[in-house]
């Protein structure tokens, strides 16, 4: 099975080799034809036999998870457009409830917590939901490489994950990027009850120990001819935030299919 010999296997399953290699794993997965989120799982079990898994990690390395007043208040001022914040490893640190009736129908908040990048590359609705999955996708990866850095172990956990589950879909990008994303200017989503909406977007980014990266979306009228540009957002304003930049970015869908 899965190219391992019936005595290492059993090694495996008699609790004789904790530690097997990652190689091992997706040989397993693959041959199990394991669901995303079940190789997920594989790899967090395996993490945690070997004792490579802390499950009391410092504090100081933590991504902030916490959200200062004042950048509450911005996504209150936002309200009710969909808005949310998201730290270096892509997590919705907060949200608008504007946001909660765009993007949790497709999913994006079903995580714990929820994660912007591993949605688009674990969860098979992502495919759906992005009809330009292959640009978000580029622009998730590319993200996630450039906010965190080489010695980030959050970010290294991340990344081993997403690449035990998804592959040269995510490794692939991650190699190629080299440099800070590229964020289109539309984003198309398809909604479940509202269609495909078209949401125009900015970003704007501030000093990473004082203030948040904000960017913001509205929609685009639907164009009379190819050609025709999308009109560009206004960037929403910095606000003071934890000390790490986080990505802010504020939606208002359509009122029908683009």
């Amino acid at each position: 099975m899965a190219g391992l010999s019936v005595e290492y296997l059993t090694r495996l399953e008699q609790g004789r080799d904790r530690n097997p290699s990652v190689q091992v794993l997706v040989s397993l997965a693959d041959a199990l034809r394991l669901t995303p989120d079940e190789r997920i799982h594989l790899r967090h079990l395996a993490k945690v036999t070997s004792g490579g898994l802390a499950l009391c990690p410092a504090a100081t390395q933590a991504p902030a998870r916490t959200v200062r007043p004042a950048v509450r208040a911005l996504l209150d001022r936002l309200e009710p457009a969909p808005a949310a914040l998201f730290n270096r490893l892509g997590e919705v640190i907060d949200h608008t409830t504007g946001f909660e009736r765009l993007f949790g129908p497709i999913g994006l908040l079903d995580g714990d917590p929820p994660n912007l990048t591993r949605y688009v590359f674990t969860d098979v609705r992502a495919r759906i939901a992005f009809p330009d999955w292959d640009k978000v996708a580029d622009e998730q990866a590319a993200a996630l490489k450039y906010e965190t850095g080489a010695d980030d172990s959050w970010a290294g956990e991340l990344v081993d994950l997403l690449a035990f589950a998804a592959g040269e879909a995510f490794t692939g990008r991650l190699a190629a990027s080299s440099g800070p994303p590229r964020q289109a200017p539309v984003q198309r989503v398809a909604h479940p009850r509202a269609g495909e909406l078209r949401l125009a977007r900015s970003r704007s980014t501030c000093s990473a120990t004082t203030s948040a990266s904000s960017s913001t979306c509205r929609p685009t009228p639907r164009p009379r001819r190819p050609s025709t540009a999308s009109p560009a957002a206004t960037p929403a304003p910095c606000a003071r935030s934890a000390p790490e930049p986080f990505r802010l970015s504020a939606a208002r869908p359509g009122s029908g299919p683009a």
